[in-house]
């Protein structure tokens, strides 16, 4: 037969319970007879903030159990540390939450001071349309079609020249059209719409200067860069 320990502990738990009880009642009542003088206070307090420290066999317990005196005054000093206790861990807790949240925030400030421009800038649209664009291939000459874009976080929609080939383009503004002093640059893969290959690409042209500038494209496989003359306003 298997034995219910589980059980049998808790009717042992509820006995001794009630047998504490009435026997409190028992003493809160002056119905018992305490043995020796009255032990201090810091003595009741020490059973309650220090119970380890305290002897078992140490008469004065004996006394403070049957005492209607020293009982009451022990009971509430431990209601007195238990209040105590609760605030403690409650402000242990709200300092903890306080100290989560400030993570929190420090980290969403980060995040938001390390997000890419195109998160935390309004994008000002604009289109290029190179069709029938003549280029400068290297350095040679050729017929050439201006460019404006502003000084601003631009995404650049360009419409590349005809006969221009599918794949991943390069697009960058630059200085000179040796492709020295770049100011921004983006890579992306071209678009087919009918006839055109069109690129879509974010640059950013806030610290640039206005003036004169050079737009160029550059094919992964091509790795020859065509340069178009840009102002940047």
């Amino acid at each position: 037969m298997r034995l219910n320990w589980r059980r049998s502990s808790r009717v042992e738990d509820r006995l001794e319970k009630w047998i504490a009880q009435q026997h409190q009642e028992q003493v809160l009542a002056g119905k018992t007879a305490p043995v020796g003088p009255h032990p201090d206070e810091a003595f009741l307090r020490d059973i309650v903030r220090k119970s380890k420290q305290i002897s078992l066999s140490d008469s004065r317990l004996d006394h403070v159990a049957n005492c209607p005196i020293c009982l009451p005054r022990f009971l509430a000093f431990r209601r007195e540390n238990e209040s105590r206790r609760r605030k403690l861990v409650l402000v242990t807790t709200a300092a903890a939450c306080l100290v989560i949240i400030a993570a929190i925030v420090s980290l969403a400030r980060y995040r938001a001071s390390t997000q890419s421009p195109a998160a935390s800038v309004a994008l000002v649209s604009e289109t290029v349309n190179l069709w029938d664009a003549g280029t400068l291939r290297g350095e040679q000459p050729g017929s050439l079609q201006s460019v404006f874009l502003p000084a601003a976080l631009v995404r650049v929609k360009i419409i590349l020249p005809r006969f221009s080939t599918p794949g991943k383009y390069a697009v960058a503004v630059t200085m000179d059209q040796g492709g020295n002093g770049v100011v921004a640059q983006s890579s992306v893969a071209a678009t087919t719409n009918g006839q055109q290959e069109t690129v879509s690409v974010d640059l950013d042209l806030r610290q640039a200067k206005a003036g004169a500038y050079f737009l160029s494209t550059t094919h992964e496989q091509d790795q020859a860069s065509y340069y178009y003359p840009l102002q940047i306003r």
